[in-house]
């Protein structure tokens, strides 16, 4: 019995030590050693280990399966294009645009500091200044290059030409109203009076001759009232009115504007446009000030019908993005230029508890091995 005992524990001992030896170097074969080892010109069998040595075939095979079976259109598709996601990436664009653009601490000049454009003001100023500039050159060519018949609207020059017949009558109904008045026969008197005084005794002799002054005056003024009444002189005034605003018509703008400072119309203008725009001013005020309603347009039209086309588009492209990113290829290229010992340290790492196990269970599977060769080998003996 005695013998028995000391062969079991012998032989078990033995298996026991030989089955975790053996797993435990089948494990480190896995990985070890990382390169060939030669004596003289012969490579040692098993080396390198199973893994460095067929590493370009793990390669392959795991680019394989990354492209065919987990990141695959559909598999993305659900995973990154769910409409959980669409909520919480909209959800976030609302929060970011409150935080960013429809804040009450940034004015759109914080903004322009941002984008490194702090000089937009005075640039608009001079925008400003050049636009009117230009605005003067263009109005001082056209008056000094068009007639004033060029210049008139089509529809104002009959409207003006009908008014010169008005103007005749209301200028003789105007004199004959004159002259009928007291003023206009006292002007009558003062102009008999310094024309015969200017003629001395000639003028003596035609004063005593007529009589009193003021007959003359009376007859003077009876035929003037009676020339401006006549048609003849409505008919005249009217040919020579006319004639003069044919005149005027053919002559450039800018003949009657020679005593008009442009220069100084033009730096006024410029002043009281700026002032008016008072764009520094305008600019120190934020976003709501000018659109009160926009975070609430932005977040229920805007940002939901963006994100809907930017989902689309990604659903839409997801394919051809993948074929191009051959992620076949860039997992194989991956895995070939990763260093073993970093492999073996990462796998190891996942599993050594398991790795633990499977080399204890070889030992027990060698111990329980030795026992049966024990009992064996007594029985036999």
């Amino acid at each position: 019995m005695d013998s028995l005992f000391g062969l079991l524990i012998l032989l078990a001992g033995v298996g026991a030590i030989v089955g975790a030896a053996t797993n435990y170097m089948a494990i480190k074969m896995l990985f070890r050693p990382y390169k060939p080892i030669y004596f003289m010109r012969w490579r040692l069998p098993l080396t390198p280990g199973l893994i460095p040595k067929r590493r370009d075939v793990l390669a392959i095979q795991l680019g394989k399966t990354v492209a065919d079976y987990l990141l695959t259109p559909d598999t993305i598709k659900k995973k990154f294009l769910s409409q959980d996601v669409r909520d919480n990436v909209l959800e976030f664009a609302r929060q970011k645009v409150a935080a960013e653009v429809f804040t009450q601490d940034r004015t759109i000049n914080d903004w322009l500091k941002l984008a490194n454009l702090q000089h937009t003001p005075a640039l608009l100023e001079q925008k400003v200044d050049a636009v009117i500039a230009n605005q003067f050159i263009s109005v001082k060519n056209v008056l000094a290059t068009k007639t004033i018949q060029q210049l008139m609207p089509e529809d104002l020059e009959p409207v003006l030409d009908k008014k010169i017949g008005d103007a005749v009558e209301q200028i003789l109904d105007k004199g004959v109203a004159y002259f009928q008045s007291p003023e206009g026969a006292k002007t009558i008197k003062n102009l008999l009076d310094d024309f015969l005084n200017s003629k001395g005794s000639f003028g003596g002799m035609i004063s005593m001759f007529m009589g009193d002054s003021m007959s003359l005056v009376e007859k003077v003024q009876r035929e003037l009232i009676r020339f401006l009444q006549a048609p003849g002189t409505s008919a005249l005034l009217y040919r020579i009115f006319s004639a003069e605003w044919e005149k005027i018509k053919q002559r450039p703008a800018m003949d009657f504007m020679k005593d008009i400072n442009f220069d100084t119309i033009e730096q006024s203008i410029q002043a009281y446009a700026k002032e008016q725009l008072a764009i520094e001013t305008r600019l120190d005020k934020t976003i709501n000030d000018y659109w009160p309603q926009g975070q609430n347009w932005t977040n229920d039209e805007l940002l939901p019908k963006v994100m809907d086309k930017a989902f689309q588009a990604a659903e839409g492209k997801i394919e051809d993005v993948l074929k191009r990113l051959n992620l076949a290829e860039v997992v194989r290229q991956q895995v070939d230029s990763f260093p073993i010992a970093k492999l073996e340290e990462l796998v190891l790492g996942i599993i050594s508890r398991e790795l633990r196990m499977i080399t204890w269970l070889g030992g027990i599977i060698g111990g329980i091995v030795g026992i049966v060769q024990a009992i064996i080998v007594f029985m036999t003996n």
